[in-house]
């Protein structure tokens, strides 16, 4: 069946395969819900949105993503209160990001009214695929990619929008142990870490399975100049707590303006905790381990919402994170998740309801 919704096409699927799906033993990012969510820039505009079964599609061997790397996406999330409600937390900010990141890569910005309309609409149709209760959720990835054929070094003349979900239960449960970062990088002054480019990500993944050889999950990335400054911790903003101060890293043209950051540097806020945003040096979170100052590590994003790091290890020296009662990572996540579950009041206006 295909209907008009404003300029908005939606094609339903036939039969659902949500039946097919055991959500109590989701593997995150492998299942896909019915629907997708796809509009292509033709002609200098974006035009003819639509919502589809999701499918495979056909793309040309020449496309220039697969030759020039013109790929940026976004990660949200969507949450069902008790009541049946749907939100979405902070997504102007997601939608504000993902046009920051193309711009960075020369490609065309996405119109507000057309990424929201089919968000909204592709989240009604999928209601059910979006599970009540803490630690369920719908991950959404909105993408970018560059589609003409054309072998040739510059900016393509065209490109698809997309946005596909996948359902979700709770991400990183349990503690990661990190390598802090000594020979690679993750982004340089100048670069594109800021930006959700795909290539940032595909960059890490040597180091991090180098790292992951040695017995740890994941790396914290240095600064590229000099690797004495902290930065990121795998994909994740991190955060160091040095008695019951918190610290994290500055943004930067090396570091992704992370939403869940601001939005635990703002609950440090509220919650009348101390938060230094600041640069960071290896040997002061060093110092304060062996001074049995370090109270906790964690990263935080929107897969995980909050990751502690239970170890992290530096040129051969590995120095062991105490798991502690009052842990602010705890509360942080807790407070996050009942803000973006209805919970608890909002009083930043971050809820988003789906209607």
């Amino acid at each position: 069946m295909a209907i008009e919704t404003g300029k908005l096409t939606v094609e339903t699927i036939q039969s659902s395969k949500i039946n097919s799906v055991d959500f109590s033993k989701l593997d995150f990012g492998r299942i896909f819900t019915d629907h997708m969510f796809v509009c292509d820039y033709v002609d200098g505009k974006w035009q003819n949105p639509e919502i589809k079964p999701y499918q495979a599609m056909t793309f040309e061997p020449s496309a220039r993503v697969f030759h020039y790397g013109q790929a940026v996406f976004e990660g949200m999330k969507a949450y069902k209160d008790e009541n049946g409600k749907v939100f979405l937390f902070r997504p102007k900010q997601n939608f504000d990001r993902i046009n920051k990141s193309a711009a960075r890569l020369a490609m065309p910005e996405f119109p507000e009214d057309y990424f929201f309309e089919g968000l909204e609409t592709l989240l009604k149709l999928d209601n059910e695929w979006i599970k009540a209760g803490v630690g369920n959720s719908l991950y959404i990835r909105p993408f970018v990619i560059a589609t003409e054929p054309a072998i040739s070094a510059s900016p393509a003349s065209t490109y698809r929008f997309m946005i596909i979900c996948s359902p979700a239960k709770s991400y990183y449960n349990s503690p990661v142990r990190v390598l802090i970062a000594e020979e690679f990088s993750r982004s340089a002054d100048g670069g594109i870490g800021f930006a959700k480019a795909a290539g940032n990500y595909a960059g890490q993944f040597y180091p991090t399975s180098l790292a992951q050889k040695e017995g740890f999950q994941q790396v914290i990335w240095t600064d590229a100049n000099t690797h004495k400054y902290l930065e990121e911790a795998g994909t994740m903003n991190v955060f160091f707590r040095i008695n019951d101060k918190l610290v994290t890293a500055p943004t930067s043209d090396r570091i992704l303006d992370g939403i869940t950051r601001k939005s635990i540097i703002q609950l440090a806020e509220d919650l009348n905790i101390e938060c230094e945003v600041r640069q960071i040096a290896v040997g002061e979170i060093k110092t304060a381990a062996r001074e049995g100052n370090l109270k906790e590590v964690f990263g935080v994003g929107t897969a995980a919402v909050v990751s502690p790091v239970s170890a992290f290890q530096h040129q051969g020296e590995l120095f062991e994170v105490p798991e502690i009662e009052d842990s602010y990572g705890k509360l942080f996540k807790e407070t996050l998740l009942n803000i973006q579950n209805n919970i608890s009041e909002d009083i930043h206006g971050w809820r988003y309801e789906v209607k």
